[in-house]
């Protein structure tokens, strides 16, 4: 909003030409979103425990979790409330992939807090069927990817995937690109939900794959680095930048009150939506591959729950008794069970994203 009532105003005032920047307004979303979720979070926190919205502990989850029944969830609402407000006015509502971040975030933000508040107000325990969630997410997915595939610009491919570390490298997918973009965006979206299970864990190792994703948007949003750096420049691709920098803002606001111990969860109306807007956001830029990199964490958290389970339903079947790989699933869980305090993991899994990026984004001079 700021950026088109502000700069029209370049041509009276010199100092309205600020708002052109990508730059300067991610800047100024990084800090609008920041600041948001520290004033909105208290006031949500305190309506949360109003309304009794609060933590129910799955039976599944190590026993020590038990002292975190009665913690106020549905955090997610203080997330999409400050990157919306934030992006609302920082960036260029005219521009399609920020109007496609809106989309994701609304769609997947009701659907997950549909299934909160079934939790938490309806009291069913497993909160939306999962067969109506899991056509939630691929409608929205199928919607996304038909927009992006048959939207595309005459002579730009998008269904050509970047290799990392290869120069002018591309696995074209065709029309494959259609299921293959629809399923990255579902099963991203629940990787980062599955992730969101101890104080702290998800929101940070996204900030980390959200930066990540930043840098590249940037760099492939800017002619003269993407010319450089023999990235392909997408036009539209910098103003991504503005929405990521608040969307890394209003994470870090939450941890604020999300870290150990935590005085709200996320639940699913904020680790399901920033799921598949981090997935949306890759397709965009044509980096899912690069995503897969910086973002393993999420990867390995969703390998860890279909190994157990497939290997348990497995043994159960060949030996009449289930058998577990992990302690408990997904992975965090494991790493409780061997005796690891929570806050250790859970700053373990950060450094080991902070590592990943790192690894990820040293691909570009490779390229």
């Amino acid at each position: 909003m700021l950026y088109h009532l502000l700069f029209p105003l370049a041509r009276y005032s010199i100092m309205f030409n600020v708002f052109r920047y990508v730059t300067f307004r991610s800047i100024g979303a990084f800090i609008t979103s920041l600041l948001l979720s520290l004033v909105l979070g208290p006031w949500f926190i305190g309506q949360l425990k109003h309304f009794s919205a609060v933590e129910t502990i799955d039976e599944d989850a190590p026993e020590k979790h038990s002292i975190k029944a009665g913690t106020p969830t549905m955090g997610g609402i203080i997330i999409l409330s400050s990157l919306l407000i934030s992006s609302f006015l920082w960036n260029n509502l005219s521009n399609n992939s920020i109007l496609m971040m809106y989309l994701t975030t609304v769609w997947l933000g009701l659907l997950g807090f549909l299934d909160d508040y079934l939790k938490n107000f309806v009291k069913a325990k497993k909160g939306l069927v999962p067969k109506y969630k899991l056509w939630g997410q691929i409608s929205v997915a199928l919607l996304l990817t038909l927009a992006i595939y048959y939207g595309a610009e005459c002579g730009n491919s998008v269904s050509a995937l970047q290799i990392p570390f290869f120069k002018n490298t591309y696995l074209e997918l065709g029309i494959l690109f259609i299921p293959f973009t629809m399923f990255f965006i579902v099963g991203t979206s629940n990787a980062v939900n599955l992730t969101d299970g101890l104080d702290g864990l998800a929101a940070g190792v996204m900030i980390s794959s959200a930066l990540g994703l930043g840098v590249m948007a940037y760099l492939k949003g800017n002619y003269v680095a993407a010319d450089y750096l023999n990235l392909e420049f997408i036009p539209s691709a910098g103003e991504l930048t503005v929405f990521i920098a608040a969307m890394i803002g209003t994470l870090i606001g939450f941890l604020w009150f999300n870290s150990y111990p935590a005085q709200v969860f996320m639940g699913d109306t904020g680790s399901l939506t920033m799921g598949g807007v981090l997935a949306v956001i890759s397709v965009i830029l044509k980096e899912q591959i690069f995503f897969m990199i910086i973002g393993s964490i999420f990867i390995y958290e969703t390998l860890s729950v279909i190994i157990q389970r497939s290997w348990f339903r497995y043994t159960k079947k060949r030996y009449g008794t289930g058998r577990r790989v992990f302690l408990c699933a997904p992975a965090h869980h494991h790493y409780e069970l061997k005796g690891l305090h929570e806050s250790k993991i859970v700053i373990r899994f950060w450094i080991i994203a902070l590592l990943l990026v790192a690894i990820g984004l040293s691909t570009i001079k490779l390229r």
